[in-house]
């Protein structure tokens, strides 16, 4: 079978680069706190306080982050924001964490799929919860909240993780927004999420981000 692991870059040309994650505490930007983590990469964290002007105003960070929106990421002379970009650039960057199945591995689309289901799916659909919308599931892009859940619990069979036993990239996405919406009561009785929550944050990089978090 294919592998995971795509050939790797001579370590010293890894060394050359550093790698600045663009972060705010309590955001989006948690999310690529624990990737960094597990990623096993030395990376250094420019706070930037995303409620206040002067800070938005970062050149470095601006260049990263067209929109002034955490996360954003500069490694070298890569730089870009969004978390689903942001994983998909470091796993398939950083190839020696194994956080993603190689391009021509079977596995890479569904992975794929769920590195953009928190943005494209869940996201939407926490607003939709949140706001009380009355969505039609076969319109909206999202579907809904409840066609969300549903293909997040099918998605975790027969797991422990999203693409079966290897942990991916595409689990810190997921994983914090589960988390997220447990967290905030958004999530409803499900064993399987609540398993798969607790999963996620007993990790050590996630112990490690969560610290970093204050």
């Amino acid at each position: 079978m294919t592998s995971w692991r795509a050939p790797s870059e001579p370590p010293a040309a890894v060394l050359a680069r550093v790698i600045k994650l663009y972060w705010c505490p309590r955001t989006r930007a948690s999310r690529a706190l624990w990737l960094l983590e597990e990623l096993g990469q030395d990376f250094e964290i420019v706070e930037i306080d995303i409620r206040d002007a002067s800070s938005r105003s970062n050149e470095a960070f601006r260049e990263a982050s067209p929109m002034s929106k955490v996360p954003a990421l500069s490694d070298g002379p890569v730089k870009l924001a969004d978390s689903a970009a942001i994983g998909i650039y470091l796993a398939d960057r950083y190839p020696e964490a194994s956080l993603a199945p190689a391009v021509d591995h079977p596995d890479r689309g569904r992975y794929l799929f769920w590195m953009t289901f928190t943005p494209g799916v869940i996201e939407p659909a926490m607003s939709e919860k949140f706001n009380g919308w009355e969505v039609n599931p076969s319109q909206s892009g999202w579907g809904s909240f409840d066609l969300m859940i549903e293909t997040l619990e099918l998605g975790l069979q027969p797991g422990p993780w999203l693409l079966g036993e290897r942990f991916s990239a595409a689990d810190v996405l997921v994983g914090s927004s589960v988390n997220f919406m447990r967290s905030f009561g958004m999530l409803p009785d499900s064993q399987v999420l609540f398993d798969y929550a607790d999963r996620c944050i007993a990790r050590p990089a996630f112990t490690r981000a969560m610290a970093r978090e204050g």
